[in-house]
């Protein structure tokens, strides 16, 4: 009987080595040792290095000081000064704006001011001397021989300054620095005692109507302080454009103050609210270990296995830039800036906004619902409270306003997706919102609903082919919605205006043409130059957004070996020396700009005419040269979150080409196993077999230990839990794989 045991002890043993061979234990590791904020501070990617919290209402970051496209995000990396550290930054866009309220400590060392930061004070620093990680920044101030360090909150900054012996330091809290798009309209600021000050800014920019309410205090008492409006010393308290601050200590070698900054969109008691709620005391260490910890909840809810740490820390990175946008606009009562210009009153959700809806209703939001299922309805009822208070849903929203950014109506995908994915909203005010939003007289909308595109005309962003391909969209999302709520004429309606790209359609060129508003296509075209019918984008950057219905732009070009023929094409012709290009065609594969949104799904639609193989290709080598773990890693804008989304998605092996349909294109692992934490416990587990560096082609693929004859995923089969489970080879398996199923139009899984 022990020799029969033991028999069964070896072959047990040996069955779990078999069946466990392609997959490891994924480790139990620290996350945010992998999260790098410099990722994208140099070059085009226009992010920022400082301290936030997923989704927070501060991020408090450095400020270079000087304007220009490169410091958007207020700091880039080429540049060796630092002029203060604001509240409020956006991540990765091409839009100058916030930086409020502007803190910098200074002392006798130093006094020189230039001309290029407004003769603000300043410092000097290296990188030698500069470290951040997720939720923690720290810079020397060389020219002070001070010590900086960030850390927040959700809705309070909070500063540590390690300052050398002094008698005349100095804290300085400017109001009226502004830099870019941004300018002060109207500040305030009261000196309450000698540890507490509050006020506001209110400013205008790329959003007109701006208000930022805070309640900053200090862990040591000033001794005194001196008060400014517009460079004029005044009395308490005192308001206007440029007000600010410096308050006065002596301090002793490496004593440490720190400062706390309480916000609220809506008015001072909410920034006290925030204060009270967040920080209860000055320990800038516990506070720091929060954060950390907070961010390394997030991000633990997708683990990898990788030998490769910079691989890991792109990986880590792009996660954590995803949870940057949006951001939290209500306070700890409710209250917030609406666009309506009021003040409203979040009841039962938090109101966020920082919606670039044009570039993260592709990848982002999708990736919500997946990482995000509480936040995701609170996206979505703060999309619908901006409809409330305007009309129609935000095209791009950014501190309670309308900024009209970009193009489109892609809340609708948004808003769409969650409904079918099960997300708790209104349905009829959902779905009253979209069609509203889809049927305003304005940025041409009213054009597109009587000719059934959009026409050219003078205007120099007039990017009227652009409108029309994107318009249709939405149209169609609010088709399916129709649909699912048995509105069948509404349905009809906008299924036939989610074919409105077709007008464009040139059978002669075989791409998206302008057409005037006789119906005349307009000449000269040539699809690879950059004019005002396609939104930062070419004729071949455009062609191929119909993600609704990929199979009928398959059938006018003439049939899949045309199509795959015009794909290879777009990956292989390359802009000439002489071409000229925009500051935003990036990222370059051929024609393919991954530098920018528009490109981002076109990798994928190899699957759609038998020849996956080459998707899996082309998306492996995106994965291998846009992004890098270095300051100019991002190869574009990150806009947001999108393209870290990008990442985050393909990197996993599938990717919502339809980002309202419910389901995700197969791309390819670019890990050997990952796994999905989701809600109640459950798992997702992406496994592979036969994982290297040269097998990037596709075997076979098995769903839950079953073969699985399908080139996408739904939404629901991920969040049930379970293990996909991909067989990797260095030969292409077009034979087989090519015959998978594709989704189906016109439905939504």
């Amino acid at each position: 009987m022990r020799t029969i045991f033991l028999l069964f002890v070896i072959v047990f043993i040996s069955c779990q080595r078999t069946e466990n061979q392609s997959s490891e234990i994924i480790p139990d590791e620290k996350l945010t040792d992998f999260v790098n904020p410099f990722i994208g501070t140099d070059g085009p990617g226009n992010t920022y290095p400082g301290a936030t919290l997923p989704f927070g209402m501060v991020q408090l970051s450095p400020d270079i000081g000087i304007p220009g496209w490169d410091r958007i995000a207020g700091y880039f990396y080429q540049d060796s000064i630092i002029t203060g550290f604001s509240h409020t930054h956006l991540s990765g866009t091409g839009a100058g704006d916030l930086y409020d309220i502007l803190v910098m400590p200074t002392n006798s060392r130093f006094s020189e001011r230039i001309e290029e930061n407004s003769r603000k004070p300043f410092s000097k620093f290296s990188h030698d001397k500069e470290a951040a990680t997720a939720g923690y920044y720290t810079v020397d101030l060389l020219s002070y021989g001070i010590k900086a360090e960030l850390t927040s909150t959700e809705r309070v900054g909070i500063h540590r300054y390690t300052f050398p012996k002094d008698e005349q330091t100095k804290i300085n809290v400017d109001l009226g620095f502004a830099m870019n798009w941004d300018a002060a309209t109207d500040t305030h600021i009261n000196i309450v005692n000698n540890t507490t000050i509050e006020g506001y800014r209110k400013s205008t920019g790329w959003a007109k109507d701006q208000r930022i309410y805070f309640v900053m205090q200090f862990s040591k008492p000033f001794s005194g302080y001196s008060l400014f409006n517009d460079e004029k010393e005044t009395t308490n308290p005192t308001t206007g454009k440029n007000t600010r601050v410096e308050l006065l200590y002596k301090t002793q070698q490496n004593e440490q103050i720190v400062v706390k900054t309480a916000l609220s969109t809506a008015n001072i008691e909410g920034a006290y609210s925030s204060m009270k709620a967040e920080t209860s005391d000055f320990d800038f260490d516990k506070y720091r270990k929060q954060a950390n910890d907070v961010w390394e909840k997030e991000l633990q809810k997708v683990r990898i296995v990788s030998d490769d740490r910079n691989k890991k820390t792109i990986f880590y990175t792009m996660l954590y830039q995803s949870m940057l946008c949006p951001t939290l606009l209500s306070d700890p009562n409710g209250n917030y800036k609406g666009a309506d210009n009021q003040v409203g009153k979040a009841e039962g959700f938090k109101r966020y906004d920082t919606f670039s809806l044009w570039d993260t209703f592709r990848a982002t939001h999708p990736l919500f619902t997946i990482t995000q299922p509480e936040r995701t309805n609170d996206f979505i009822q703060s999309l619908l409270a901006h409809y409330k208070e305007t009309g129609r849903l935000p095209v791009w929203s950014m501190q309670g306003n309308e900024t009209n950014m970009m193009i489109g109506y892609h809340a609708v995908p948004v808003v769409v997706d969650a409904y079918f994915k099960g997300f708790s909203m209104d349905s009829e005010l959902a779905y009253k919102a979209c069609k509203e939003s889809a049927m305003v007289d304005e940025r041409q909308i009213d054009l597109y609903k009587k000719l059934g595109y959009v026409p050219t005309d003078g205007h120099h962003e007039n990017w009227s082919v652009s409108k029309t391909v994107e318009y249709a969209y939405g149209d169609w999302c609010i088709a399916m919605f129709a649909k699912a709520l048995g509105k069948t004429s509404d349905y009809e309606y906008f299924l036939k205006r989610s074919k409105s790209w077709e007008n464009h359609y040139d059978k002669k060129s075989t791409f998206l043409r302008p057409k005037d508003s006789n119906g005349e296509f307009v000449s000269p075209f040539i699809p690879k130059e950059y004019t005002p019918y396609f939104c930062e984008s070419n004729a071949w950057h455009y062609f191929w957004f119909v993600p609704q219905n990929i199979p009928q732009l398959v059938s006018v070009v003439g049939g899949e070996e045309r199509f795959e023929q015009k794909l290879d094409s777009m990956f292989s012709y390359y802009p000439l020396p002489e071409d000229k290009l925009p500051i935003f065609s990036t990222g370059m594969i051929g024609q393919y700009a991954h530098g920018n949104e528009p490109s981002h799904h076109v990798g994928f639609l190899y699957n759609y005419v038998s020849k996956p193989s080459k998707t899996q290709e082309i998306i492996q080598q995106i994965l291998k040269t846009q992004y890098q773990n270095q300051p100019d890693g991002h190869c574009g804008n990150e806009d947001c979150g999108q393209m870290s989304a990008w990442f985050v998605f393909s990197s996993l092996g599938f990717y919502p080409v339809n980002p309202a349909q419910g389901v995700y294109m197969f791309g390819n692992p670019y890990f050997k196993q990952a796994q999905i934490q989701l809600t109640e416990g459950k798992k997702f587990e992406i496994k592979t077999e036969n994982f290297s560096d040269k097998n990037k082609y596709i075997k076979g693929i098995h769903l839950n230990g079953k073969p699985y004859k399908k080139l996408y995923i739904s939404h629901k089969d991920i969040i049930k839990g379970g293990t996909l489970t991909f067989e990797m080879s260095d030969v292409p398996n077009d034979e087989v794989l090519g015959g998978y199923e594709l989704p189906e139009v016109d439905k939504v899984y």
